[in-house]
């Protein structure tokens, strides 16, 4: 049987930025193994596989792998498959805003899909679940280790590194500038030895020290755990890092909004944005954007006997 599958590159506008991503926008017949396999086959960082919606009022369920397992939640995968969806008329377009829903394991995800002259061009996702945090984070001394950093490149007080999830859990870590940052050489046998089985095994790095004047942050994400060396963009870690910079804004009512730099230093250059909402000093919702471009498109025979 044939399944058709389409790549996209996503939180960029231009083609070989942002993050990798294959679609397969019908994936009715595919087992678990299955899905696993070909995410394998692609060996991208995720591999999202759309199914027709559990509850009726919902847009699509989506379940998404990476090479290593399948995840409740990513924010890449959710952003490019709205874009791919509606650049592919699978999902119709209403105006200058489309408002979907899908359904992960994580729960009901919204997305909201910007289109210019008929054609999606941003996609903006609500977190399903706030930020929830973690157990304290390993003492700064085993963390420039795992970096190969010195411990005065990490922060700490206010600043201190924290395990965050908005549904996978991030060790977000800031460090001093941007030179830190590139120096990062993560140690694996540190990271099976002292991180691996941490509540937040999945390492977020970032500074302050961004290169755009736009950006208010430049970040690095690796993911051993997922088979991931590193991640040229990271939704769901996004997402969380809106808990992480929401905690420590002193803003008690309204929206605060950052822009994030990820994936300079792998080549493939890509920009995240995040929206906090804010209650009486409390995080009431969580927003990550980002745009996309299509890439290729293609077919994939599974063996009958596979199928």
């Amino acid at each position: 049987m044939r399944y058709a599958f389409y790549t996209a590159d996503v939180f960029t506008d231009q083609i070989f930025g942002g993050n990798q991503l294959a679609v397969f926008p019908d994936a009715r017949g595919l087992s678990t193994e299955q899905m696993q396999q070909i995410t394998r086959e692609f060996n991208l960082s995720e591999t999202v596989f759309v199914f027709p919606p559990q509850q009726p009022q919902h847009t699509r369920q989506l379940r998404i792998f990476t090479p290593g397992m399948e995840i409740p939640f990513a924010g890449h995968p959710t952003i490019g498959t709205a874009y791919i969806l509606a650049a592919i008329g699978a999902i119709a377009l209403e105006g200058e805003t489309t408002a979907i829903v899908f359904e992960e394991r994580v729960g009901a995800v919204g997305v909201s899909i910007r289109a210019r002259d008929g054609r999606p061009v941003f996609a903006q996702l609500s977190a399903a679940k706030l930020p929830e945090f973690g157990p304290p984070a390993p003492p700064n001394p085993m963390i420039a280790a795992l970096l190969s950093l010195d411990v005065d490149d990490v922060l700490s007080g206010a600043d201190a590194p924290q395990a965050i999830s908005c549904g996978v859990p991030f060790l977000f870590i800031p460090l001093r500038d941007r030179r830190a940052l590139q120096r990062i050489r993560l140690d694996r046998a540190q990271w099976e030895q002292h991180f691996a089985s941490f509540w937040a095994p999945h390492i977020y790095v970032f500074t302050y020290d961004a290169e755009l004047a736009e950006s208010q942050l430049r970040a690095r994400m690796f993911a051993p755990a997922m088979n991931i060396a590193e991640d040229p963009a990271t939704g769901a870690a996004a997402t969380a890092l809106g808990g992480y910079l929401g905690v420590r804004d002193a803003t008690r009512d309204g929206t605060r909004r950052w822009q994030v730099e990820q994936g300079f230093d792998m080549g493939r250059p890509s920009i995240l944005e995040i929206q906090v909402d804010k209650q009486d000093g409390a995080i009431t919702a969580v927003r990550v954007g980002g745009s996309a471009v299509l890439v290729s498109q293609g077919e994939m025979e599974m063996p009958a006997s596979a199928a």
